[in-house]
Formats: structure tokens, C-alpha cells, sequence
């Protein structure tokens, strides 16, 4: 329950500081980069997965060769 009222006088604070505008680019710098971040999570699990297939296929080959 404080953590949001926390929360409430820090974004009263904002907009009494910085105004609406600058207030609602810092909100939507704060959504951009998580996003961001999002999809470079899962561009690392996508690499590690093409990783790992890629080794699967290399070791089968060497297998066939043998």
C-alpha cells in the first residue's frame, strides 16, 4: 500500500516538476526500452537455440562420416 503512494507522489511530483510533456516522454522512454530489452531476451534464446541445433547437426555429420 505505500509503495503506491509512493508511486502516486512521484508521478504528482513529474508533472508538477517537468510538466505533462516531458513527463509523458520519460513514460515513453521507460515503454521503449523495456520492449527493447524484451526483444533482446528473446533474440538471446532464439541465438542459443540456433546454437545448439547447430551443433546437433555438426556432430550427426561427423557421426555419418565415421
Amino acid at each position: 500500500m505505500l509503495a503506491s503512494y509512493i508511486i502516486v507522489f512521484l508521478v504528482a511530483a513529474l508533472f508538477a516538476y517537468a510538466g505533462y510533456d516531458a513527463t509523458m516522454r520519460l513514460f515513453a522512454y521507460i515503454d521503449i526500452t523495456l520492449r527493447y530489452q524484451w526483444i533482446q531476451f528473446r533474440l538471446y534464446l532464439m541465438r542459443r537455440k540456433l546454437e545448439q541445433q547447430l551443433i546437433e547437426q555438426i556432430t550427426e555429420r561427423n557421426n555419418d562420416r565415421s
